[in-house]
């Protein structure tokens, strides 16, 4: 039986700006132009830009009426090109995000919403560059768990191993045969996800080869591990310097535990968020960690009243 795709309520616009000797891939929605503060919107780990359509699309006519919305591909993510290198370094994420900024809001403050990596970047973000940020949203952004200079070489090791297994070809992302198996694979990892909303991501996560394969849109150098280690201290001192208001969102179907194996905790997340000076903590019901494709609506509902 053929299932219907997902019908966007507002197109984006495909956008390829220079940043960094990069052409990177930006969605934009609304207003080209604006006297209203951009919203930017920053995706997670293997996610692209198009993943926030749903929630767009959830928006009121209200809240878009002369708004600009940007949701950017990260590099070496969906359609931004990749850099050429065997892995990546979390800094370059902020200096993107800088540059991106510089190039669509020049001396203006942004609305600035980030999902899981997408979100810790944006806090570190927010901490560096606090008078660019006007209001601050962060999805389920909780950071690493902490570690200790005794893990140093442990981990230099483990990236020097993790190199030569991608420069053996061991690394590499999984293709399908055609953008229904992508669409399964997306069901099968979230599966509250919808198999119209899965069919239309699919056309925007993954793209066919020269051999009629689907392949990722992701870098399988971003599977390499970091070689620094997350040093929370940092993280912290970050935290503290953010300057606008934070609107902290959770999904109620927590998965800290999955994750990390009691290495990090949600409760060790909501201590470190008590060093951000305006915070507003919010929780999404019936939503896991995909919270923008699980509950667009109630999502765009608080991010609409926070940013107003």
């Amino acid at each position: 039986m053929m299932v219907r795709m997902y019908q966007a309520k507002r197109t984006f616009n495909s956008e390829f700006v220079p940043i960094r000797h990069l052409r990177y891939h930006v969605c934009r929605w609304g207003a080209p132009a604006s006297k209203l503060p951009p919203l930017v919107l920053m995706h997670g780990w293997m996610d692209v830009g198009a993943s926030y359509q749903f929630m767009v699309d959830a928006f009121s006519d209200a809240f878009m009426q002369g708004r600009t919305i940007i949701a950017p591909d990260w590099r070496g993510f969906g359609l931004t090109e990749t850099p050429g290198h065997d892995n990546y370094w979390f800094p370059d994420y902020l200096a993107d995000l800088d540059f991106l900024l510089d190039h669509y809001a020049p001396g203006q403050a942004v609305d600035l919403v980030g999902h899981s990596m997408g979100g810790n970047v944006v806090m570190l973000y927010a901490g560096a560059r606090p008078e660019r940020i006007r209001r601050l949203v962060n999805l389920e952004g909780f950071g690493m768990p902490a570690t200790q200079p005794s893990q140093a070489p442990g981990r230099y090791a483990k990236w020097l191993d993790e190199l030569k297994s991608l420069h053996r070809g061991e690394m590499a992302l999984k293709t399908y045969d055609d953008a229904t198996g992508v669409a399964r694979r997306l069901m099968k990892t979230n599966p509250r996800l919808n198999e119209d909303k899965a069919q239309w991501l699919a056309q925007h996560w993954a793209r066919p080869n020269a051999q009629g394969q689907w392949e990722i849109l992701g870098d399988a150098a971003h599977k390499i591990i970091n070689a620094q280690l997350y040093r929370v201290d940092e993280v912290l001192e970050s935290y503290q310097r953010i300057s606008a208001p934070v609107l902290a969102v959770e999904a109620s179907d927590n998965q800290m535990d999955q994750w990390w194996q009691g290495k990090y905790t949600l409760a060790e997340y909501h201590a470190r968020l008590k060093h951000v000076p305006q915070l507003t903590p919010a929780l999404i019901q019936d939503a896991g960690h995909m919270l923008h494709h699980d509950q667009p609506e109630q999502l765009a509902a608080l991010i609409e009243n926070f940013v107003a």
